[in-house]
């Protein structure tokens, strides 16, 4: 691990080095100074020095600076000091004796040489150390950002984990109420069930689906639970779509439909019913649900159902611009939902 930690912080001085030398270059070339290809050589000599003491400064001494190793610290920045400083410049005379630095310009004395070379070499440290710390905080930002991305795809994955086997129990104890009455239409429950389960196991795994196939589920969801009731239901379910290819993620709006069933449908006694309204232009979603109920409007709290919750907090995590409303009234219940379809995160 200390060696792939390494190779990360090296990655950056690969073209950080370059980068620093080009701009030493550059600047000599404003400058109208002569003799290039010697300074380019003097420049590529004395950016190996530098970058050296800087890469161990920066990467590995002061990172290890603590309040605790406080006066160890101290004591060992002086060094670096004296390294920026005498320590270029006799790495520049050795240069000079092996004939890879020139001399160029006029001559100046040894302490001036000197500060004009610790000049550099603090120069240098800025530009390093400033340029590091943005480079960080862009790789920081970017770590944060993919951590926020992971974060929430594991909390819808959460979701769906709990909407599908919440769907799933609801369906199941459909198919329940058939088997213990010994009804006949038990078999052609388990059918459609096995259908449904196919379209979960198999076409539900990816973030997005065409809404052709999400209202085939609904239609056969809506006769399943049809098979529970007898005349006296009626249903209504009618849909406005530009194009039936466009992509909804998947089972989304089931929880509305489920919802008008479990805690609607089953607890009118009298005349009860379901009218769903989906429609889709300019990429505008409109799915209303109505249905009756057993309850009066009361306070005008509408109750809230474990799929309904899961539905809104996937739409927070899904969309900027949507919304879904929930009415109780007397002995009906409306939930309607909009969705710009074309602002999903």
């Amino acid at each position: 691990m200390k060696k792939l930690s390494d190779i990360k912080r090296f990655r950056l001085y690969v073209w950080l080095v370059p980068a620093f030398w080009l701009i030493n270059i550059l600047e000599d070339v404003i400058k109208g100074e002569g003799d290039l290809p010697a300074r380019m050589v003097n420049e590529t000599w004395l950016v190996i020095f530098v970058s050296a003491i800087n890469y161990r400064l920066l990467e590995y001494t002061l990172p290890k600076l603590s309040w605790k190793k406080l006066f160890p610290g101290i004591l060992v920045l002086p060094l670096y000091a004296v390294a920026y400083s005498l320590g270029l410049f006799i790495w520049r005379q050795l240069g000079v004796t092996l004939h890879i630095f020139t001399p160029l310009g006029t001559p100046v004395t040894m302490s001036d040489r000197i500060g004009i070379l610790m000049g550099y070499g603090i120069g240098s440290v800025l530009f390093f150390a400033i340029v590091r710390h943005v480079y960080n905080y862009i790789k920081l930002k970017q770590a944060a950002q993919q951590l926020l991305i992971e974060r929430q795809q594991a909390e819808l994955n959460y979701l769906k984990s709990q909407t599908n086997p919440h769907f799933l129990f609801n369906t199941l104890n459909n198919i329940y109420s058939l088997s213990r009455d010994k009804s006949d239409l038990a078999p052609e429950s388990i059918l459609r069930l096995s259908k449904i389960l196919r379209y979960m196991l198999y076409e539900t795994s990816g973030p997005y689906i065409a809404i052709e196939q999400d209202l085939k589920i609904i239609d056969d969801y809506i006769a399943l639970e049809k098979l529970r009731y007898d005349d006296s239901l009626r249903i209504n379910f009618n849909s406005d779509l530009e194009d039936v290819r466009q992509s909804l993620p998947p089972l989304l709006l089931m929880p509305l439909v489920e919802n008008a069933f479990k805690h609607g449908v089953s607890e009118t006694r009298d005349r009860p019913y379901v009218d769903i309204h989906l429609s889709i232009k300019n990429r505008q979603l409109l799915f209303v649900v109505k249905n009756s109920t057993g309850d009066p409007a009361g306070d005008n709290k509408a109750k809230m159902s474990i799929g309904l919750s899961n539905l809104r907090r996937q739409l927070e995590l899904l969309y900027a611009d949507y919304q879904l409303d929930v009415q109780q009234g007397d002995y009906v219940f409306t939930a309607t939902l909009k969705i710009n379809l074309a602002s999903h995160v």
